[in-house]
């Protein structure tokens, strides 16, 4: 099932799961009693067929699972493609759903309403989704939420588990936001379209039920990035600040020899050859790798909302948000951050299948409600 089959009802009943599943963190122990059974049913019917690879050790079963799922597929990697090749490679969403039909595991009804719009930005257009909580009567909080893709591949529908998982599990409207991506359109477009999305949201939050008092900001790695981004901006330009910002395995900097990047160089789903690759593509040249925009611990992190970071163990980008988390610290910011162990990048949206993504969203969404009631 290739990107473009994810579009639709595969796509939404993703969402679904991903938050209606349970998850477990190695580092905390708190779960959602509420589906903690029909969850743990689910990952006990994953079994994957090998044993946990050489950079992966510590990776848990349900976790090696969708690895070796994607890995099935036998696609090119992603360095050795063109971005439009790279973009009909199977996604880590593909190799979930793919496991869920296998193992004839229940989706559970989707508990929100999706519509669209479409919205003017410099130089173009960009789509956004939102997610609304059905039957709930307006005004709700607002969240906004940026996909991850290293800024160049994936779509709204391959992280459409996320969006709606936050969405299920705050009771609150999700925008997600659809920017445009390179190489078509470099850097900085990704950044301002992210920031016009979140500045129409307060000056439209209104006429979607939504309250633009109660506006928060997400995402996941590139999508982390321009979370913290939008912040940044928001702050600079005197216009109302987010109440929260969650960050999950966001890019927080330049430097690709970290403890993380190099323990985790061959990695799955994303490794350094990857990252160097996304970062060629959305850059103008290699310099502005060091922009505080790309370098987020080089930025002016002062006045930035509270903050939740999660990590992954088993991901290059271990170390960024780990290093974001103390850089913020060092200026002040309120910051809540877990790490989780034997899983990898991407699975923030797994819960159906992987045991510590459920966990992961329920500490995000609890954070994220606190923070927007």
């Amino acid at each position: 099932m290739k990107n473009n089959i994810l579009k639709g009802t595969a796509a939404v009943c993703a969402l679904t799961l991903a938050f209606s599943c349970s998850q477990k963190n190695t580092s905390t122990t708190t779960t959602d009693s509420k589906d903690g059974d029909s969850s743990m049913t689910a990952s006990a019917a994953i079994k994957p067929s090998g044993t946990a690879p050489a950079w992966g050790k510590s990776m848990k079963p349900e976790m090696l699972a969708v690895i070796e799922k994607l890995e099935s597929y036998g696609d090119k990697p992603i360095e050795t493609l063109t971005a439009a090749q790279a973009r009909k490679n199977h996604t880590p969403t593909d190799a979930v759903m793919d496991l869920v039909k296998a193992n004839n595991i229940p989706m559970p009804a989707p508990k929100v309403d999706t519509t669209g719009t479409d919205i003017d930005v410099t130089g173009g257009k960009i789509h956004l989704r939102m997610y609304t909580p059905k039957s709930a009567n307006g005004p709700l909080p607002v969240i906004v939420y940026y996909h991850g893709g290293g800024f160049v591949i994936a779509d709204l529908d391959v992280y459409n588990a996320s969006a709606q998982g936050l969405s299920e599990q705050t009771g609150a409207i999700v925008v997600s936001v659809a920017y445009r991506q390179a190489p078509e359109h470099k850097f900085p477009t990704a950044h301002n379209d992210a920031f016009a999305a979140y500045q129409w949201v307060v000056n439209n939050a209104g006429s979607f039920k939504g309250d633009p008092k109660k506006i928060a900001v997400a995402g996941e790695s590139a999508g982390g990035n321009l979370a913290a981004n939008v912040s940044i901006m928001a702050r600079d330009k005197k216009i109302m600040l987010p109440l929260h910002q969650l960050l999950v395995y966001p890019i927080a900097q330049s430097d690709m020899n970290t403890k993380s990047y190099l323990a985790y160089a061959s990695a799955k789903p994303l490794n350094k050859p990857m990252m160097a690759w996304f970062t060629k593509n959305y850059l103008n040249s290699m310099a502005e790798a060091k922009d505080p925009r790309m370098s987020l611990i080089s930025a002016n992190l002062k006045g930035l909302p509270p903050t939740t970071i999660i990590t992954a163990e088993i991901d290059p980008l271990n170390q960024d948000g780990k290093m974001l988390a103390d850089q913020l610290k060092a200026a002040g910011v309120q910051v809540d951050s877990k790490d989780y162990t034997g899983v990898t990048h991407e699975f923030f949206g797994m819960a159906i299948i992987v045991p510590e993504a459920k966990e992961a969203q329920a500490y995000a969404a609890g954070k994220l409600k606190s923070a927007l009631k």
